[in-house]
C-alpha cells in the first residue's frame, strides 16, 4: 500500500492586540510567509486607535518547531508594543468553549 503525500494540516490561532501603527499587517505576514505558514483567514478591526487583528493559519509545511513561532511572533509584537499570541487551534478551541 502506497503512503498518502497529503500532509495533515496544523492549524493556529493568531491574535493581535495593541495600538495601531503602521506595518502590523504587513511586519506579522512576512514572518509568516518567511517560515512557510499559510494564511487561512484574518479578521481585523480597529476601534478607537486600537488594533485587533485574528488570523487562523496552517504550520504544517514550516520546518520550525511551534514553540519557536509563538516565542518570535511574540517578539514581533514586542518590537512594536502589541501583544501577539500564537495558540495550537485544538488548544484555543477548548479553552472558548461554552
Amino acid at each position: 500500500m502506497k503512503k498518502s503525500a497529503v500532509t495533515k494540516m496544523k492549524k493556529a490561532i493568531i491574535t493581535v492586540v495593541g495600538k495601531d501603527t503602521v506595518g502590523i499587517l504587513a511586519k506579522t505576514c512576512t514572518y509568516l510567509a518567511d517560515a512557510k505558514v499559510n494564511i487561512l483567514d484574518v479578521s481585523q478591526t480597529i476601534v478607537d486607535d486600537y488594533f485587533n487583528m485574528m488570523m487562523i493559519v496552517d504550520y504544517s509545511a514550516t520546518s520550525r518547531h511551534f514553540e519557536d513561532l509563538a516565542a518570535e511572533l511574540a517578539e514581533i509584537g514586542l518590537g512594536m508594543g502589541l501583544k501577539i499570541r500564537c495558540q495550537k487551534s485544538e488548544i484555543f478551541e477548548k479553552m472558548h468553549r461554552v
